[in-house]
């Protein structure tokens, strides 16, 4: 089996190529990070095995954040495999410093020109003349294209590995060159003894890389930095991008005069005053067809055919079986509760189609160039970003990503706010309730609710930048794809990959989850069915002994609080456990307007009104994130900020659903325009006392000078 390694800059097209040569279906997206380990995947190809290693997308050898230590890494363990290099045609001069990188290292290097099929490209490219400059194999082909990633592997299965040195000329650009040929000879045994090409380890000292300084003692080290002081860093990145400049001139010819990424669209979509309300109004508008119209006649589809086909299985248990509990059991447990979220799925999916078609678009690569701006001044960066974009899917995934920060407080922070996005499984959480009360103004509560889960994201880092988790500056270096039509395959691999885990999440722990909750909620701690007995059940009687605490919120029943604690498992499940407690069927007429009517009944186990469903959306919304999240935030960030974070997550819950049930509660007795007037007489206060006494502050930290005097 031959291994090959897969490198490049972020959106060239890496992990595409990656899909195309193996047949998978890996995320593909316009961000810095969308890979951040190691991905590996066997293909045949004549009878030939290959491994292809995806490492993640990087600009240089020089790495600065995990993702690019884990590339720098698996290039260093595995410097005899093939390097597959993968670059932009459109953006070939700064994606050959890499590929000059690459050769320096001496690897054995395929240059592999993505010419992004029927994208406008803004270049010419002589593969000829690259082949000669650069001394490597090299080839243009569309990585999307099956037909053209043949030829990529009819490349990859005849390369024999060239052994000559390659021409490295430039080096000697660098200023003070007659210091680095001088290093060159001083630390030619130690690059011998590690494995590494003289002239390569040389400029990584130059470079001041951490990862080569820590191969030398004590002496060595001094002695280096003493000889190696009057050279920069940006030195050797000169003689670099000179080198590129020189190729790129050589090589290639414009098609198209303006610069690459300069879209009229963006005039619109990145104007200060209009970016923020246009993304407003998308969102609005995914919502309304997620929600309802589109959404809801979906939902409502697959409810008629989920009671066609689990009507006459119910109704065939219960004839065959004369115990009541095992009826009950598949009816309300199994498929009422499990019903109750499947009807769901084309909303879910709905979701992922228009964020899909957003990102493959380019639109929400832009956007977060927009927060850029708002997310520094709270303490996190660009790339935090993709990470909370991301924990509108899934909180888990999106802590994952939460790795490509080179700040461990940025880490830390951007990984603990994740669950405040709202994620997809709250999606039923927010139909269910809001159905119930209000309607078609719904649509509305919920954006304002993703709002919210913003918002509080926000603050809370602000908070945390100010005390305990001071972050660095970081480098934010972000990728403007062209503006383009969707391709339909990609944004169906990930429609289907989120398909195939909401599945597989049903089919697995929420099936699992449901039959124990139906059990808790149906036997006493004597194990008697309460259904025939009368009596409370096993999660009634823990319910009631937890419910008082949320009381001041509004939802101090036990049916709403132990659909909480089941909630903790996987959020979906929230609702199938209010539709168990309801005694809501799957097996006759079933549909969700069955479960949003339950909870207006007073005499329903979960019963809301409409302050108190309000505060339990928000409470769902902002209270602990479900255990695989809470699994991945251990794994990343330990176990000390994790339990910090859930405890803080709970505060905050509490105390932001108990205003807004309060809120709602005065609203409904005094009118919203005398208690609106009120909040801002009293936030006006506060404010005015906050910045006397912040005037006051500077003005004793400056001697009381003229200029701060009233």
């Amino acid at each position: 089996m031959k291994k090959l390694l897969l490198i490049g800059n972020p959106n060239t097209g890496k992990t595409t190529l990656f899909n195309s040569l193996t047949k998978s279906h890996e995320h593909i997206g316009n961000w810095h990070g969308v890979t951040v380990s190691e991905k590996a995947k066997q293909f045949v190809y004549r009878e030939q095995v290959f491994e292809l290693v995806d490492l993640p997308g990087l600009y240089s050898l020089s790495a600065l954040s995990y993702e690019e230590q884990v590339a720098c890494e698996s290039l260093y363990k595995n410097m005899d495999s093939l390097v597959i290099n993968i670059c932009d045609i459109n953006n070939l001069q700064r994606n050959l410093y890499l590929t000059l990188q690459l050769l320096e290292l001496g690897l054995d290097v395929i240059l592999v020109i993505n010419t992004m099929g029927k994208g406008k490209k803004f270049l010419s490219v002589d593969k000829d003349i690259l082949e000669k400059e650069l001394k490597i194999e090299t080839i243009l082909i569309n990585a999307d294209s099956k037909k053209e990633v043949n030829l990529l592997k009819e490349k990859i299965y005849n390369h024999k590995k060239i052994n000559k040195e390659n021409n490295f000329d430039y080096l000697k650009n660098i200023k003070n060159n007659e210091i680095f040929f001088n290093l060159t000879q001083k630390i030619e045994n130690i690059a011998i003894k590690y494995s590494f090409p003289k002239n390569y380890f040389a400029i990584k000292l130059l470079e001041k890389d951490d990862y080569f300084f820590n191969l030398l003692d004590e002496k060595s080290k001094a002695e280096i930095e003493n000889l190696t002081a009057n050279i920069s860093v940006l030195d050797v990145a000169k003689a670099r991008h000179f080198r590129c400049e020189q190729i790129c001139n050589l090589a290639t010819k414009r098609l198209i005069k303006k610069a690459y990424g300069e879209e009229k669209l963006d005039k619109i979509f990145l104007n200060k005053f209009l970016a923020l309300p246009i993304f407003a109004l998308i969102m609005l508008a995914v919502f309304y067809l997620t929600f309802f119209s589109l959404g809801a006649w979906l939902s409502g589809a697959l409810q008629d055919l989920i009671n066609l086909i689990t009507s006459p299985i119910v109704q065939w248990i219960r004839s065959v079986c004369p115990l009541m509990w095992v009826g009950d059991l598949f009816e309300y447990g199994i498929v009422g509760g499990v019903g109750s979220l499947v009807s769901f799925l084309p909303q879910i999916v709905l979701l992922f189609f228009f964020l899909s078609i957003l990102e493959d678009s380019g639109y929400l690569a832009r956007l977060a160039f927009c927060f850029e701006d708002i997310f520094k001044k709270v303490g996190l960066s660009g790339k935090s970003v993709y990470t909370l974009l991301m924990g509108f899917g899934c909180s888990a995934t999106a802590a994952l990503t939460a790795r490509n920060m080179e700040d461990k407080n940025s880490k830390i922070k951007t990984a603990m706010l994740t669950p405040y996005m709202s994620c997809s499984a709250k999606l039923p959480i927010y139909a269910v309730l809001g159905g119930a009360f209000f309607g078609a103004s719904n649509v509305f509560l919920i954006f304002l609710l993703y709002l919210l889960g913003v918002i509080v994201a926000l603050v809370l880092s602000m908070i945390l930048e100010k005390t305990s988790l001071k972050s660095k500056n970081q480098s934010f270096i972000l990728e403007f794809p062209p503006y383009r039509f969707p391709s339909f395959k990609r944004v169906w691999n990930i429609i289907g990959e989120n398909l195939k885990q909401f599945l597989v999440r049903i089919g697995s722990v929420i099936v699992s989850v449901n039959i124990i909750v139906w059990v808790l909620s149906s036997f006493s701690f004597g194990f008697e069915y309460v259904v025939e007995t009368g009596g409370k059940s096993m999660l009634q009687t823990l319910g009631e002994i937890l419910s008082p605490i949320f009381i001041p919120l509004g939802f101090g029943n036990w049916g709403a609080t132990s659909a909480l604690i089941a909630g903790i498992v996987a959020k979906e499940v929230i609702v199938s456990s209010i539709a168990i407690f309801n005694n809501v069927s799957a097996g006759g007429e079933f549909s969700i307007a069955d479960v949003s009517a339950s909870l207006t009944d007073p005499m329903s186990a979960v019963y809301f009104t409409p302050a108190s469903a309000l505060s339990y959306m928000v409470f769902c919304l902002l209270y602990c994130p479900c255990a695989a999240t809470m699994s991945v935030l251990s794994k990343e960030i330990g176990k000390k900020w994790t339990i910090i974070s859930i405890v803080i997550q709970f505060v905050i819950a509490y105390m932001i659903s108990m205003l807004v049930f309060l809120l709602f509660g005065a609203i409904e007795k005094f009118g919203a325009g005398l208690v609106i007037g009120g909040a801002l007489g009293v936030l006006a206060v506060c404010l005015s006392i906050v910045y006397l006494v912040l005037r006051r502050k500077k003005k004793s930290s400056c001697g009381n000078c003229e200029l701060c005097k009233f």
